[in-house]
């Protein structure tokens, strides 16, 4: 579905992605790991548009996009969460989840009624301030707003970051099922564990490159890994 091929992105003069190549198949769940520095968000804003990578590919069903606008790629079904969420603070639920929908023709009422079925607080906050909601009420607002967008491939960054550890073990549940329903999830995420064990492969960066591939479970197992991010 997805295919970065040796992207270099820079910040100015600063090279942060270093020849990075990912493959996302259709319907799987891909995870990015690697610590703080390492290339992750970069990598994740290079695809959804933000930026805008001075060599290699980006494809996405077999289309190249390496050069599109962020709203082109709402448009064709690609939707980013973004690390920190990036709720409009003083807009209410409502209002957040309309905007995620902003590209979209016709009626939304039906896709609005499914995330507020899926993210319950959601409808009872719905008239509240996206700012006033606790951090792990926002992550589901900044989901579902994605959600609203109907996405075919979704990417996710960061999206454990500052939650309690019973939020996190929910957020995680939401993606699994959020992908079982039918849509493709890259995943950037510091808590490694977590997100190998709902992820079908991933990729380990490291300072702009990535230095390790392969199945979860194989990562999982990998004493390299278990020293870096799983503490062992």
């Amino acid at each position: 579905m997805l295919s970065v091929n040796n992207i270099q992105t820079y910040y100015g003069n600063i090279q942060a992605l270093k020849n990075v190549s990912i493959e996302v198949p259709q319907g799987s769940i891909v995870t990015i790991l690697g610590a703080n520095g390492a290339g992750k968000t970069t990598t994740m804003k290079s695809i959804a548009g933000v930026l805008k990578p001075k060599q290699g590919t980006i494809t996405f069903l077999d289309e190249d996009i390496t050069n599109k606008n962020p709203d082109e790629l709402v448009r064709k079904g690609i939707s980013l969460v973004p690390e920190g969420r990036a709720i409009l603070s003083g807009m209410t639920v409502l209002e957040n989840l309309e905007m995620g929908a902003y590209q979209r023709k016709g009626s939304i009422k039906q896709d609005l009624d499914k995330v507020m079925e899926r993210f319950p607080i959601l409808k009872e906050r719905q008239s509240q301030l996206g700012g006033t909601l606790s951090g792990g009420q926002q992550q589901m607002l900044a989901i579902a707003r994605a959600l609203m967008a109907k996405p075919k491939l979704l990417l996710l960054d960061e999206p454990s970051m500052g939650l309690a550890p019973l939020i996190v073990k929910d957020i995680f549940q939401i993606v699994k099922e959020i992908n079982e329903e039918g849509t493709t999830v890259l995943l950037v995420e510091q808590n490694a564990r977590q997100a190998l064990k709902i992820a079908d492969h991933a990729y380990v960066l490291e300072t702009g490159r990535v230095i390790k591939s392969g199945s979860a479970k194989e990562l999982l197992k990998d004493s390299s890994i278990k020293e870096a991010y799983l503490g062992h």
